[in-house]
Parts: structure tokens; sequence; C-alpha cells
């Protein structure tokens, strides 16, 4: 099963090289509703999913399927964007949910970005604010890594402890800082979904110490850390938690209030991206 993955991430690798020969620095996830940052690219070259064999396809609205890649709105880094991606409670397993990075990482990105559209759990949070993620809860009862480990990829028992690496969200403040965007910091915790949590539920996860929640990255995360690649994480926070604001929870709201973060969120991710190709470049040094 091992060498079939390895098989399959090279295929779909070797498919976009055909058709799109440039060599991405620093790959991006764009979740629910934040797909439109891949449209501001300059010399941007898209590719359907559907052409890119293995690739699988998301079936949630706000999740455009297609990879971008380009470079930086009036940058020099060139980027390879995931306009959308796929959860496990869409029935996929999880070697396909983290496919798609993985093959992020085969392209040449030597960081990653990922972003989400999260609940608020901390008391104090308002719909549309942006969450630096410092680190994460892996409540899925599931872990990509689970099975024969192939070496090609990465280690048996990988190290978690800076999940979210440091100088990408130093990289992440700065961008913020330069931009003028109050950004928030905290604990994103991952459920499996796809119902959002009842209260009960959600004052749990304020126990356990998490400050938004939602239904995706740290799958993502723990499959490029085993492949030894810097992640960086924000969570747009599109609604209040199940009990916090009296409001019934709906993805319209979610896409929505996503969309009204849009400036803010470019103006924030673009910064971020092209600070984090300088980092890499200069790693290279």
């Amino acid at each position: 099963m091992e060498s079939d993955r390895i098989r399959d991430i090279e295929a779909a690798t070797a498919t976009i090289r055909s058709k799109i020969p440039a060599v991405p620095e620093v790959g991006v996830v764009l979740g629910s509703g934040l797909g439109s940052w891949a449209d501001t690219l300059d010399d941007a070259a898209h590719l359907p999913y559907a052409e890119i064999p293995g690739m699988p396809q998301s079936s949630v609205v706000g999740h455009a399927g297609n990879l971008v890649i380009g470079r930086v709105p009036g940058g020099e880094t060139r980027v390879a964007c995931l306009q959308g991606r796929v959860h496990t409670y869409e029935g996929h397993e999880l070697d396909r949910v983290v496919f798609a990075v993985r093959v992020l990482a085969k392209l040449g990105c030597r960081a990653v970005l990922l972003t989400n559209a999260a609940g608020g759990i901390r008391r104090g949070f308002a719909q549309g604010d942006l969450m630096l993620v410092r680190d994460h809860l892996n409540l899925l009862a599931r872990n990509p890594l689970v099975g024969p480990n192939d070496d090609r990829l990465g280690p048996r028992f990988p190290d978690m402890t800076e999940a979210y690496a440091p100088e990408l969200a130093e990289l992440a403040r700065e961008s913020a800082r330069a931009a003028g965007i109050s950004i928030q910091e905290g604990v994103y915790a991952a459920l499996l979904g796809p119902s959002y949590e009842t209260p009960a539920e959600i004052e749990m996860l304020r126990r356990l110490g998490a400050d938004a929640v939602g239904m995706s990255t740290v799958p993502e995360v723990i499959a490029l850390r085993h492949m030894g690649i810097p992640c960086g994480a924000v969570s747009c926070i599109t609604n209040l938690a199940a009990g916090m604001s009296g409001q019934k929870l709906d993805h319209a709201e979610v896409e929505a209030t996503a969309k009204a973060s849009r400036s803010r969120f470019i103006a924030l991710l673009s910064g971020w991206a092209e600070r984090s190709g300088h980092y890499v470049r200069s790693e290279r040094a």
C-alpha cells in the first residue's frame, strides 16, 4: 500500500509539472470561502483537480477544486495554492485527505501555509477575527500516519513539538503589523464533523484549551511535518460556536463571513506568503 501511495503522489506531481513547469516555493491551502486569494496571483496558471491523477475532489460549497500556481501579487515568491480541500466527513480516508499537501511538498514547496474557517470558542472572539494557530488538538480519533511507514515520506514517529513553525508564526505577526491587521492567536481543535458541535461539546473543548474548532487542517499539518515541511496556519473565525451566540449554525454564514473578511485576509496572506518565500530562500542559501 505504501508503494502505491508514493506512486500516486509522483504521478500527480509529474502531471502538474508537465502542464505548469514553474517550481513553487511556498504552498498555500485555502479553506471554505477563502479561495479568492488564488485569483489575485500574478502570472497564475490554473489546473482543475479533475485533471490531476489521484487528486480527490471536494463536494463542499466554497471549495473550487483548483491548483493555482503563480506569484504573490506584486511580489517575487512563487506559490502553489490548493483552492479548496477534501475532508474526512465527505467519506475520504485520511490518506486521500492529505494527498494534495504531500503533492505540494513533492512539487518543491519548502513551507506550507494553511487556512480554514473555524468556530470561535474563546470568549471575546467576534465573527471575522483572524486567529494564528499556535497549536492543535487532534480530536478526529484518526491520524494520517496510521499503517506501515514509508521512510521515503518521513520517520515512523515524527516529533510534533513545533507542529506550527515558530519562524512562520513570527512572519505572520510581522505581516499583520505591516498591514495594520489585528490577529488573534490560539489553539485549534479538529473534530470529524459534518454536524456542528453541541453546546456541551463546545464547553468540553474550552476546558481542554481550545480557542477555535473546525473539521480540517490537522491531518494536513501532521502529514507535512512527517515530510519535514514547516507549517503555519490561520483560522478565519466565521461564526461563534454553538451556545455562544444564541443563533443556529449553518454553512451559508461561514461563507458569508469569510467573504466579508476577504480584504483583510488577502492582505495578511499576501504579506505572509511573500515573507515565507524570503525565509525559504534564506534557508537554502
